[in-house]
């Protein structure tokens, strides 16, 4: 199929892929637009290689598809949450679908939805929200939706037969000629064992025929904790050949393991969405095509090109979160999320700030948070966005509201929900505060959600005061757990970027070096060096991605600031922090540990923190050479002298009978996967709570080892043969210890999305302060140390 832009007829971009990231560091190019330059192969990512492969590969001109286009492009209801007591509800009346007169325009038409979210636990309550988008709006609602939520009947409930069923009309986030985001609010209670709920939207129809017309979900005992799902990077970059990687086939894995042991939430780690295509087909392609970077930088961003984009966005998030099976998960686990580039455009927040500045970035990146806060946070979003011809209308950084935007449109009163710890004053390019965020996993374990790029730049992730209010609001949170007398014993924090992984500060300097220079000026001139610059500010085009890391330079000191006061906290309230983190593309398990010569146990260990890489569930892994390079890189680091950190070597195999890995290599894995982590329950002990060993833990001691080496009971034998790799001893420990289980894909052809699991367990804490004769003893062995490391 052709399309014509500007009078010229040109190939029409694949519709399936309009989103993703231009970086060929993390992401290779499509086989069809390899064939098409014939200037170099797509290599195959499950075949072997030597370094000659790394060598072209880092030498190769990053170029963008040859390929034009375009892509373009409401009275509140009455809002009651859900909810149930035990035992009580009210039943649910029938609503009767009807047409009017103009089909599809009654508002009755759901266009995307339901979408399942988890906000909080508090008070013998869990609490969530569901969301539909059903088809026109405006100032007016066209129709008012019924959520009827019901409890699935057990074993025993049939007795009793108590009335379960409850029912709520949906309160209207947001409504314009296009659509209306329409949110039910749940609210049920904590029981003594695991309960199953179905819900459904009554009177709607719905535009796709695959997905349920009746959702169900699974919420934890009271004295249990989540079963969690984590994943990042859920899309495909530009030009990727979908049907060569079978799709978004891991997401049936994912559903296959929540029919086996329902999983209770799932923890979306940022790229939730793929929303770069907007600069390739879509409506900021004229500016991308623009050579310089200075006219480039001061293009404005009126009105016009502020409702194309916001078409696009909401059309990609509406396709995306269409498509099967990720479509059916959205409305059976409830999610959890943090957003990061992707949600945005590659590299958002990382350029320089002079070009970040420019017109076209701040208003794509309110036009993208709008969306963020509708379709992964289910609250209504700011009245209007960043234009160039309001921005005389700013205030403090931020934007007055556009009457222009308000015209036939709906937009519910501003909210926020007591989970959220909100930023203090507007991110430096997106004009709206962070979203941080707290919340209850059950009985035992916390979560921690860092917003790392609302107020993120070339040379902060988040500001200081920010970073204040978090900490406060945790030590406020587990210090109220700790006196409610069930603590909190292990605190998930996730984080959209890795931050227990390989520095690549070599690269860094090469890329920085006055060498680049004269290159970069044959570049602006001439067009030399092509790809291997960005197509935003001209910088060379790894350097967003290595800027974003917080491994890279400009973040070493902030990074080391926040695992210390992490470890400060875990101390404190004697936690376990658990880190989660994606982005790049592959499998890893990062670790922080104490110093090996301060001969502290694990178990006692403040400082031995987990980072689960997992990243990608959807889009495709680097090249092999790529991720072989970062195994070499695996070396120990540290971070001061009390702490090191390093890679664990978790994958003993590679998955199935492939060769992904070099022999050398047991710590990258570059293949898609996802994440499960299950608590090791106390509760299923008779004896009681053993904090932090294995039952049937061998007597072993592990005192001065260092990272290449286990440095617990839980990491022997990591990899596919241990017991959280296996599907019927994963969880089913009794000593409160966390069982972590990466799910690798088997076969990129396989469009049932079938993994091979490797699996670790994270002991609990017992923190033990040290003595003064204990602590002149560690003083003097770390200095010993220091004195080996000169």
């Amino acid at each position: 199929m052709d399309s014509h832009v500007n009078g010229e007829r040109v190939a029409e971009i694949d519709p399936q892929n309009p989103y993703a990231s231009s970086s060929k560091w993390r992401h290779q190019e499509s086989t069809k637009y390899a064939r098409h330059e014939a200037q170099f192969q797509a290599r195959d990512p499950t075949t072997a290689g030597t370094t000659d492969e790394l060598a072209n590969y880092l030498n190769q001109t990053r170029i963008e598809p040859q390929v034009n286009g375009h892509g373009h492009g409401q009275a509140a209801g009455n809002y009651q949450p859900i909810s149930l007591a035990h035992g009580q509800g009210q039943p649910a009346e029938d609503v009767v679908a009807s047409h009017s007169d103009e089909e599809g325009t009654d508002g009755k038409d759901i266009v995307c939805g339901p979408l399942l979210n988890y906000r909080r636990m508090e008070q013998g309550y869990w609490y969530g929200s569901v969301l539909v988008v059903t088809k026109g709006g405006g100032k007016d609602a066209l129709f008012e939706p019924l959520l009827v939520l019901r409890r699935a009947m057990g074993q025993g409930d049939e007795k009793t037969r108590h009335v379960q069923d409850a029912q709520v009309y949906g309160e209207r986030l947001y409504s314009d000629k296009r659509n209306t985001f329409w949110a039910f609010g749940l609210s049920v209670p904590l029981e003594a064992g695991e309960t199953r709920y179905d819900y459904e939207v009554l009177g709607l129809r719905y535009s796709t025929t695959h997905k349920p017309r009746v959702n169900s979900f699974y919420i934890p005992a009271a004295n249990e904790s989540m079963r969690m799902m984590f994943y990042s990077c859920n899309g495909f970059s530009v030009g990727t050949d979908e049907d060569a990687w079978s799709g978004p086939c891991l997401w049936k894995d994912v559903m296959r393991k929540h029919a086996a042991a329902p999983i209770h939430v799932m923890i979306g780690g940022g790229d939730q969405i793929y929303n770069d295509g907007i600069r390739v087909n879509g409506p900021l392609r004229t500016w991308t095509d623009i050579g310089n970077p200075k006219k480039r930088q001061d293009y404005p961003f009126p009105e016009k090109l502020r409702a194309e984009c916001d078409d696009y966005y909401l059309k990609n998030y509406i396709r995306w979160y269409n498509t099967e099976p990720f479509s059916t998960a959205n409305g059976q686990i409830p999610q959890i999320n943090i957003w990061d580039d992707h949600d945005i455009i590659d590299g958002f927040g990382s350029y320089v700030d002079k070009f970040m500045q420019c017109d076209v970035f701040r208003g794509i990146g309110g036009t993208a948070h709008k969306y963020y806060m509708l379709f992964q946070h289910h609250l209504p979003p700011p009245p209007s966005t960043y234009t160039s011809d309001f921005a005389t209308h700013d205030v403090d950084g931020t934007q007055g509201i556009d009457p222009n935007q308000l015209i036939d449109t709906y937009v519910a009163p501003g909210k926020t929900e007591p989970q959220y710890i909100v930023g203090q004053k507007p991110g430096p390019y997106v004009a709206e505060h962070s979203f941080n965020i707290y919340t209850r996993l059950g009985a035992r374990i916390a979560l921690l959600g860092i917003d790392a790029r609302t107020e993120r730049t070339r040379h902060q992730v988040n500001y200081p005061e920010t970073y204040e209010l978090i900490f406060q609001r945790l030590r406020n949170e587990l210090q109220a757990a700790a006196r409610s007398g069930q603590p909190i014993k292990h605190l998930i924090l996730l984080l959209g970027i890795p931050i227990a992984y390989p520095r690549l500060t070599w690269l860094e300097n090469i890329l920085r070096s006055p060498l680049i220079g004269p290159v970069k000026l044959l570049n602006r001139r001439f067009g030399v060096g092509g790809g291997f610059f960005n197509h935003f500010d001209g910088s060379v085009d790894l350097l967003d991605d290595l800027d974003d890391h917080y491994t890279a330079k400009t973040h070493k000191i902030e990074r080391a600031q926040m695992i210390v006061e992490l470890q400060k906290i875990s101390a404190e309230f004697s936690v376990r922090t658990t880190i989660l983190g994606g982005d790049v593309h592959l499998a890893a398990l990062g670790r922080f540990y104490s110093n090996p010569n301060l001969k502290i146990p694990t178990e006692e260990d403040s400082r031995y923190m987990v980072n689960v890489v997992s990243s990608a569930i959807v889009n495709k892994p680097p090249p092999q050479a790529v991720a072989n390079l970062l195994a070499r890189r695996n070396k120990i680091h540290h971070l001061n002298s009390k702490t090191d950190e390093t890679l664990l070597d978790l994958f003993d195999k590679d998955p199935g009978n492939s060769t992904r890995t070099a022999n050398h290599n047991s710590c990258t894995m570059p293949s898609r996967n996802f994440a499960l982590l299950t608590e090791n329950s106390p509760t299923r002990s008779p004896d009681g709570f053993v904090p932090g060993h294995g039952a049937d833990a061998p007597s072993h001691s592990f005192l001065g080892s260092d990272g290449h080496s286990p440095l617990h009971h839980g990491e022997v034998g990591a990899g596919t043969k241990h017991k959280a790799a296996a599907d019927a001893e994963h969880g089913q420990g009794h000593d409160g210890s966390l069982d972590i289980r990466i799910n690798v894909e088997v076969d990129q052809h396989d469009p049932e999305g079938l993994t091979e699991s490797y699996g670790l367990t994270v002991p609990t804490l017992t923190y033990r302060p040290r003595t003064q004769a204990s602590s002149r003893a560690i003083s003097t062995a770390t200095s010993q140390s220091e004195r080996q490391q000169r």
